[in-house]
């Protein structure tokens, strides 16, 4: 196997259905039982689901209608995206208390590089068990965990025992490991790559394994040395313990289509008031504001401005808003609104105006 020359000790922690988790945690009605995160209206989509509620085949992103038909007695609950932060940032505060490497990708998920830790712990499997042991003897929900020599196998591994469970595969099992495991369980491999590797004759990484590079590269462009080091366990990309933030964005799905300007505006304001929170928690200045629009014929529309300064309360960036609604095609009804975010910065910039001298 090919071994960078410093082998590292990566922990992938997922928390079990954690949206779904965290309201059975607030709410004891609620446990044992199917729920849904996420609106039962017609339009609504599943945001997460309970473990009982996947047993129907209750899934993220799922219509709610069709979730509801699934499951009869499929319990929905409203989300709280801020009892989800929270408990989110009490997570994280475990995983400092073992390394300052961590590696957020998402509310519920993130890497930790433990090769060398603060409490001392002669190994990575150790402290994946005891950060799950303080996750759930503090907080009260489950997570799982996957311990290998780099973030793809960890990730991986996290999969196999969920939930409340740990794999690990040491570096002498890697390959072995990869080998073994179908095309479709490669993290970061998308359903079209899938189907066309099936159709490649490559069904499980050691199929993937006997490609050459040239074949790979030909077929999947830049992809095709990702797949050809990753099947060998090699990755170079570490744990990344401050990720730069590119967008901060939020959307609604209406229950009923919009067919008026000043509904327009109005549907607006919650969303933007959304957005001036996820900036203010994030510490984030933007200053490109973007409009999207979806119509009730699925079509999409967006519209961006970038002023000369940075803002971060509704106030300061609302009248862009309604700038770009004036481009909204009102012939169509609209089903959803978006505003997103971007050119981010961690400190306010200011328009510099110069002073004039006039000569008399």
């Amino acid at each position: 196997m090919d071994f960078e020359t410093h082998i590292r000790k990566i922990i992938h922690v997922d928390m079990d259905a954690f949206f779904a988790s965290v309201e059975q945690l607030d709410n004891p009605d609620l446990r044992g039982k199917p729920i849904a995160v996420g609106g039962s209206s017609q339009r609504g989509v599943v945001a997460a689901a309970s473990y009982e509620a996947r047993k129907y085949g209750v899934r993220s992103a799922m219509s709610s209608m069709l979730a509801a038909r699934a499951c009869p007695n499929l319990i929905f609950v409203n989300p709280r995206f801020d009892r989800y932060s929270e408990v989110s940032k009490q997570v994280r505060e475990i995983f400092y208390e073992f390394t300052d490497l961590v590696e957020p990708l998402s509310l519920d998920e993130a890497f930790l590089d433990v090769t060398e830790n603060k409490l001392s712990f002669p190994s990575a499997t150790l402290i994946a068990s005891e950060i799950r042991r303080r996750i759930m003897l503090r907080i009260g929900i489950t997570a799982s965990a996957g311990i290998s020599i780099n973030k793809f196998t960890a990730k991986v591994a996290t999969e196999i025992n969920k939930p409340n469970g740990q794999l690990t595969v040491s570096p002498d099992e890697v390959v072995d490991f990869l080998e073994k495991l179908p095309i479709n369980k490669f993290f970061g491999v998308g359903k079209v790559t899938v189907d066309k590797m099936l159709r490649m004759g490559i069904f499980n990484g050691k199929d993937l394994k006997n490609q050459t590079l040239d074949s790979l590269c030909y077929n999947f462009g830049k992809q095709g040395q990702f797949y050809y080091n990753i099947v060998r366990g090699i990755q170079h990309s570490g744990v990344k313990s401050e990720r730069e933030r590119k967008s901060i964005a939020a959307e609604r799905t209406f229950n009923s289509d919009i067919i008026s300007s000043s509904r327009i505006l109005e549907k607006l304001v919650p969303i933007a008031e959304s957005i001036e929170k996820r900036l203010k928690s994030a510490n984030a200045f933007g200053k490109t504001i973007t409009l999207k629009v979806k119509y009730n014929d699925f079509q999409m529309q967006t519209r961006s401005k970038t002023v000369p300064y940075s803002f971060q309360t509704k106030n300061a960036f609302f009248s862009y808003l309604e700038e770009l609604t004036d481009g909204i095609d009102l012939e169509k009804p609209i089903r959803l609104l978006g505003i997103s975010v971007t050119n981010l910065t961690q400190k306010e910039v200011e328009i510099t105006v110069p002073q004039l001298t006039l000569n008399f």
